[in-house]
């Protein structure tokens, strides 16, 4: 039978922001010895959807995983995944793994690493709109990494009461760091360094146009949405992965693209200057996944919950 690993046994591992970004850092460098096919959705009822990503580790690792997540209205939260994963030498089923926990951790984690590789040298205002389970992993795991720093401004887009509600919370555990909340994407984004939007639907554009944003911006659409204006005037886009951005309406007509594991690994600069507009989208890869699901499934087995 296959073990089932819960979000509480993922929870209890306590693993650091700091070792998701290693762990999301290592699997984009070995990338290309990964078979990787393009995610493939379905979609039930209006913008519902229902996702499966699969994913071959190198050889060597001897694991494939496929995880299948889902949207669904009304469902909360509305994001859900499930990962299997299996020994690739012997095909077995290694493991059924709740994967909520490791979605969670891996979106921010490649966000953080995205900033932190495609922000201009001065960054110090940084915008999110979004505050659910992702934006707030988001901008809990960006926050370890820049620490208490002083001259930093995280700008908040208010929805309800989500605003307040972070910023009373995070506030008091750096507070050499402004807290500030704004009303509207237009306060959002002018002047803002990087801007990440972490909402999980959009009925058209979230900006009027393209021009509000300052030069140097990195804008960080981590579910993609609301920002399509942006495509072919800002100056680089750097995805994750070329076959899952390739049916994007504008992706031919984009300035110019390369993947982050091509700058991670050197071929290509982050920046050729810190003028330049940049979007990182990051459509989220069963690569990392996968890879999450497989050091976990280690530590739970072999390293008595031990992270090493």
């Amino acid at each position: 039978m296959p073990q089932h690993i819960t979000t509480g046994q993922i929870d209890s591992l306590k693993l650091s922001w700091d070792k998701c970004i290693d762990w999301v850092r290592r699997d984009f460098l070995f990338k290309e010895e990964c078979q990787l096919p393009a995610k493939v959705s379905v979609h039930p009822q209006g913008r519902d959807f229902i996702t499966t990503m699969p994913c071959l580790l190198p050889a060597g690792m001897n694991r494939f995983g496929v995880k299948v997540v889902s949207r669904i209205n009304g469902n909360v939260p509305a994001l859900h995944s499930d990962l299997m994963l299996y020994d690739s030498a012997n095909g077995q089923l290694l493991a059924i793994i709740d994967a909520d926990r490791i979605t969670t951790l891996r979106t921010a984690a490649v966000a953080t690493l995205a900033i932190e590789t495609l922000r201009h040298a001065g960054a110090s205002v940084y915008a999110f709109v979004g505050l659910g389970n992702t934006g707030m992993a988001t901008l809990e795991c960006l926050l370890h990494r820049i620490g208490c720093t002083a001259g930093v401004e995280i700008r908040l887009k208010r929805y309800k009461d989500h605003a307040e509600k972070v910023a009373r919370r995070l506030a008091p555990v750096y507070p050499e760091i402004s807290f500030r909340i704004v009303e509207t994407m237009e306060q959002l984004v002018e002047g803002a360094d990087v801007v990440v939007s972490c909402i999980t639907d959009a009925d058209g554009l979230l900006i009027d146009s393209a021009e509000r944003f300052a030069p140097g911006t990195l804008l960080v659409p981590v579910h993609t949405r609301g920002f399509q204006n942006c495509d072919t005037v800002f100056d680089k886009i750097v995805a994750d992965d070329t076959e899952h951005v390739k049916s994007f309406r504008y992706f031919n007509e984009f300035r110019d693209f390369c993947e982050l594991s091509d700058i991670l690994s050197g071929k290509r600069p982050a920046r050729i200057s810190d003028n330049e507009r940049i979007i990182a989208y990051n459509i989220g890869l069963g690569l990392h996944d996968v890879y999450f699901a497989s050091q976990i499934y280690d530590i739970v087995n072999n390293n008595g919950g031990c992270v090493q």
